[in-house]
């Protein structure tokens, strides 16, 4: 008679695997099938933002512009901030093939017993999601007593002494929704005390209408500086309420001296920033800058201002290094974006502009001043009714240098100056002098540009007689005149340029 031995304590490691493997497979099978509705879903928590930002662009996200995400992430090690969406995207067949794989390489994982390692190491998908139930909550509303009146600018100083000063892994300072909030100019200071720290927007934040709120710094009106590892987010809007600014500005009354006015939102010195599905506004000024900050992602972002408001740039890099800054709809009465001095490896992708003056790198050397930018990239653009497109500005007698540009994948729609180089600029009243000294632009390539130009001069490359620029390729160009016939009624103005044109160009420079 055969009998079965007992099963001896050496087994159970094999049937504990059987059994892991077993519901890893089941797992994988059933996250196959269900990746796109968990897309789905993630899309739709975030609507309210990210449905006026697919409105505006038409034909809503473009799939090359989370590609690039992702590069970015792993290329700078961003992984602890994603974009909500990101990892959630719709794939295609080769992104499900690799999903597939790295599924089957978690079930080896378990048959080896490396689960726990793993576990360890949270991805980038999943960290986003699992934060907020994670973290430590700061709640503004808990600090309600320090409000004064229509003022709640002590209720959020305090609420954030009280987020900053904790410890632990993750924090978050939550700004409720459906609620409003008028604060005057705060500085949110680090460092904190947490390995990250989330400030969660879902309510509005109004600025005071009051002037002489911001008579010891008309420069900010919320200031983020030297804070490592922040996210800024939540669906929310701020609102710089600046109509009372722009009417007394100088650009609007000439009678009247020109003063400074704060920047609505500014990230001074912050490293490993993200900034993402927010609305901001009407600021006073300037909506939102970052300066000297590194590794920082915008993303998901709407930035509105009349088109007569004054020096209201919509997004402003100045001095930062590893940006990206994808699907943003930008309409203000300046500068979609401008990109000056000490800014390097920008990147801007699905970006829908107008109205306002572009996307500009500069103004560059005002004031005899030295200058450096490098490695900027414009991947996929709209231009909606936009006074320039494409934009490089320099001041003469400047110095330094200005390249590494890519420009590419842009559509252009009515636009006044699609693609300029501007080194005789002048934003003052009196004419500027000439000088000899000049920022040297070189490396400049404009690839797949297309659509209608407002004005005659479709393309105008105005470079320095004594520095020329170096390198501009021409690849793919085809503007036209708005209202005229195919190929008729736009041209090409072009001195002191080095340039190669590559494909079909039109207007071109050589006629």
């Amino acid at each position: 008679m055969l009998t079965m031995a007992p099963p001896s304590s050496s087994s159970s490691p094999r049937v504990l695997s059987l059994i892991a493997t077993i519901i890893i497979f089941f797992f994988i099978s059933i996250t196959l099938s269900c990746h796109h509705c968990v897309a789905d879903h993630q899309r739709d928590h975030h609507y309210t933002i990210e449905q006026e930002i697919e409105e505006q662009q038409g034909e809503g996200r473009s799939t090359g512009a989370y590609n690039g995400d992702n590069h970015y992430y792993h290329h700078h090690g961003f992984e602890a901030y994603p974009s909500s969406s990101f990892g959630m995207v719709a794939h295609d067949g080769d992104d499900d093939d690799a999903h597939s794989m790295e599924l089957v390489k978690l079930a080896s994982d378990v048959l080896s017993f490396k689960t726990t390692e793993k576990v360890g190491a949270t991805s980038s998908s999943s960290s986003s999601s699992s934060s907020s139930s994670s973290a430590q909550r700061v709640q503004v509303e808990d600090y309600r007593k320090y409000a004064g009146g229509n003022d709640d600018t002590k209720m959020f100083e305090k609420a954030w002494e009280a987020a900053c000063s904790k410890k632990g892994s993750a924090v978050q300072l939550v700004v409720p929704a459906k609620n409003s909030y008028t604060v005057g100019p705060i500085t949110f200071s680090g460092p904190c005390k947490s390995s990250s720290l989330t400030v969660e927007i879902a309510g509005t934040i109004q600025a005071s209408g009051d002037r002489s709120d911001y008579k010891e710094d008309t420069s900010h009106w919320l200031l983020f500086e030297g804070i490592q590892n922040l996210v800024v987010q939540g669906g929310g809007t701020i609102d710089g309420n600046g109509n009372v600014w722009w009417q007394n500005s100088c650009k609007v009354n000439k009678a009247l001296p020109c003063k400074k006015a704060p920047t609505a939102v500014t990230f001074s010195k912050c490293n490993n920033l993200a900034v993402r599905n927010l609305r901001i506004q009407n600021a006073q000024q300037m909506h939102l800058t970052f300066q000297a900050c590194t590794n920082v992602q915008a993303a998901n972002l709407a930035v509105k201002s009349p088109e007569k408001s004054p020096n209201t740039d919509g997004i402003h890099v100045t001095g930062t290094k590893n940006i990206r800054i994808s699907d943003a709809v930008i309409g203000t009465g300046d500068d979609c974006i401008s990109i000056v001095s000490g800014s390097q490896n920008v990147e801007a992708a699905g970006i829908t502009c107008g109205p306002g003056h572009g996307i500009s790198i500069g103004s560059l050397g005002a004031h005899n001043s030295q200058a450096h930018v490098s490695g900027v990239t414009v991947d996929g653009a709209r231009f909606s009714g936009s006074t320039n497109g494409i934009r490089i500005k320099t001041w003469q007698g400047g110095s330094g240098s200005a390249s590494n540009f890519r420009f590419q994948n842009i559509v252009m729609d009515n636009v006044e100056n699609p693609i300029i180089i501007d080194q005789n600029y002048c934003d003052q009243d009196e004419p500027c002098k000439e000088q000899k000294s000049a920022v040297q632009i070189k490396n400049v390539v404009y690839k797949n540009v297309k659509g209608t130009s407002a004005s005659e001069v479709a393309i105008k490359l105005d470079c320095s007689k004594s520095f020329p620029c170096q390198g501009v390729v021409l690849q793919d160009v085809h503007l036209v005149r708005q209202g005229s016939q195919e190929d008729k009624g736009a041209r090409a103005e072009c001195s002191n340029v080095k340039l190669s044109e590559v494909g079909a160009v039109s207007p071109s420079c050589g006629h």
